[in-house]
């Protein structure tokens, strides 16, 4: 390490929620490590934070699904001091999981599960060194419940819940604190609220914009709250979940979730059409 600084490392930080969580954290003057896919804009984002708030930024541009990732990054990060880690990049989607491509459920997979886990053990070392540090994984509504149509990307945000709640009780006693936070619907673009009026009202409602979301998640990170379930929304919805038997709610919420998909993915699912490639 080259400098006393020390630096927060966000990966999915070109757009969205983790966006809205390095522009937060540079408003508490935090230095950052930003990642991203490339061509997102991530360089020009760079300029504005340091010109808006004053810190250092770095960046790079870089593909989850390259088999030599997880080597670049540690070597990238060498001669930065991190003390804050947020896992924020993921991959989510709508599809009948039998008629869905192979390349698809692999990059789930890989981005939701394997690159949280490798790149959490790869910068761990460096984080205990500090008297203070902390680690913030994002999750899901989703993760309390199975969901069709979905299949996969439920199940990959369960793992993040155990994954986060294991390590934090690994690492009581250390000075590292482990956040996971339950984002529901995130107000992020068009697209993304037109799916989720089809979901209906009241799942409409629990929208939450991801400036507002980023100040809940960095003010409990830092508080080193281990469960963050943000809104009145969310937690309503997350009694419900626990009251409700899933033999009810499974199919109820499969039958929302189906409503998001388009009109010709719903029908290669009628026509019975696969995609296993």
């Amino acid at each position: 390490m080259t400098s006393d600084k020390t630096f927060a490392f966000v990966t999915g930080a070109s757009k969205g929620f983790g966006r809205a969580i390095a522009i937060e954290l540079a408003k508490r003057k935090k230095n950052l490590l930003l990642l991203s896919l490339k061509n997102e804009g991530l360089e020009m984002l760079c300029q504005q934070i340091r010109n808006l708030h004053h810190v250092e930024v770095h960046f790079l541009e870089v593909d989850f699904m390259h088999p030599e990732v997880i080597e670049q990054i540690r070597n990238w990060v060498k001669p930065f001091h991190i003390d804050i880690l947020v896992n924020n990049a993921g991959l989510g989607g709508t599809r009948q999981f039998h008629t869905s491509k192979i390349s698809y459920i692999e990059r789930i997979i890989q981005i939701n599960i394997r690159t949280v886990a490798l790149l959490t053990h790869t910068l761990l070392p460096q984080l205990m060194l500090n008297k203070k540090a902390y680690i913030l994984n994002i999750s899901s509504m989703a993760a309390f419940s199975p969901i069709g149509f979905k299949t996969v990307y439920p199940a990959s945000k369960a793992f993040i819940y155990s994954f986060s709640r294991g390590l934090s009780e690994e690492l009581r006693g250390t000075g590292v604190s482990v956040t996971v936070i339950f984002p529901g619907p995130i107000r992020t673009n068009s697209e993304i609220i037109s799916r989720i009026e089809k979901q209906g009202w009241w799942v409409h409602a629990g929208l939450q914009s991801p400036e507002k979301l980023a100040k809940i998640a960095v003010k409990s990170l830092l508080k080193r709250r281990k469960v963050i379930v943000p809104g009145i929304i969310n937690k309503i919805n997350w009694l419900m979940i626990k009251i409700i038997p899933p033999r009810l709610l499974i199919p109820l919420v499969s039958r929302r979730i189906k409503n998001e998909m388009s009109e010709e993915t719903k029908a290669k699912i009628v026509s019975g059409k696969s995609a296993q490639t």
